[in-house]
């Protein structure tokens, strides 16, 4: 147990490591190649925030364990906004004026509701799983084109521009770059190897392990990029990683698993898990929409978001054995 342990915390560390030299080498070459920063911020810096999931995802569909994959794209989803945003208004109350997040939240909503569906036979088969991923083509192409109509006016762009390497030379871009997707996998398979060891000797699920331990150090990207962004008074910035990460995370994360192998969903997820992502995700939206004037997600909403977190948490261990997450509806 130990050594898995030390196996899936350093294989979190690798894997925070080999996300931020695939953002700052991926953007930093974007940026060199003429591209705006932000598409740059709503493609790459989104994409990569997302890695850790979308290789963790893979490789756990291809070593025949994608009840892990399922697991993280929703307990990652529900921790980028109890955890790392409760976190991070705690440190900073954020305020929300950018009209490309708000544009954002309903598809957000409408993708949530669609893999809900595909999982209501308790099978993500891969014909979702290519649904899924045409989903997420289809979102990035949208994404820039409302990006570039946005142009440099909207705040969300000020940020990113900010945020973007501007000293990085091209070879040391793709140097970067080439290193986070060579350290991101194999990162991810120590990761994954520990992931279900530790769920074997604690006889829980697989998908227990990826909604708590998984989905906590996978968002570690994400939480370190909202944080930061707090501290320097990027408030959109912190919100629209989480946005955008959440969408990449059911189209990316399911999708890629259910092309390698048809993922099996299990029925309290359908129960407890989904509604529990919507819960959050509908308050975020009423939090940071505004009424009247910009959204603002402040220190009280954030501690309310991070107790329902804590909360999420232990509720998940409390119905952790294989015949509470196994009883029929």
């Amino acid at each position: 147990m130990l050594i898995s342990i030390a196996q899936l915390i350093g294989g979190f560390i690798l894997l925070v490591w080999g996300a931020d030299r695939l953002v700052a080498g991926g953007s930093a070459l974007a940026r060199n190649l003429g591209v705006s920063p932000l598409v740059i911020g709503l493609t790459i810096i989104a994409f990569g925030t997302s890695a850790p999931e979308l290789v963790v995802s893979g490789v756990a569909a291809v070593r025949g364990n994608p009840g892990l994959a399922v697991g993280n794209a929703i307990g990652s989803n529900i921790a980028n906004i109890g955890l790392i945003l409760g976190l991070t208004a705690l440190v900073n109350p954020l305020r929300v004026e950018s009209e490309t997040l708000k544009r954002e939240y309903p598809v957000l909503m409408l993708i949530m509701v669609g893999s809900f569906i595909m999982a209501a036979d308790l099978l993500y088969g891969r014909t979702e799983g290519f649904l899924l991923l045409m989903g997420l083509v289809a979102l990035v192409i949208w994404m820039i084109r409302f990006g570039l109509r946005r142009g440099f006016d909207d705040p969300l762009a000020v940020e990113f521009e900010a945020e973007i390497p501007k000293d990085m030379p091209t070879g040391y871009a793709v140097f970067w770059l080439l290193v986070g997707l060579v350290v991101l996998p194999l990162s991810s398979k120590f990761l994954v190897e520990g992931a279900i060891y530790i769920a074997r000797s604690l006889g829980v699920s697989e998908a227990v392990i990826g909604l708590t331990i998984l989905a906590f150090g996978t968002s570690l990207p994400e939480l370190a990029a909202a944080l930061t962004s707090a501290l320097r008074n990027e408030d959109e910035l912190a919100i629209g990683n989480v946005i955008g990460s959440n969408m990449f995370n059911i189209l990316g994360v399911l999708g890629i698993a259910a092309v390698i192998t048809p993922v099996d969903v299990e029925i309290l997820m359908l129960k407890q898990d989904f509604p529990v992502m919507f819960l959050f995700t509908v308050l975020l939206f009423f939090m940071a929409w505004g009424i009247g004037g910009p959204g603002r997600i402040s220190r009280s909403s954030g501690v309310m978001l991070l107790t329902l977190y804590l909360a999420y948490q232990v509720l998940v261990w409390v119905t952790a054995t294989p015949v509470a997450r196994g009883a029929p509806l």
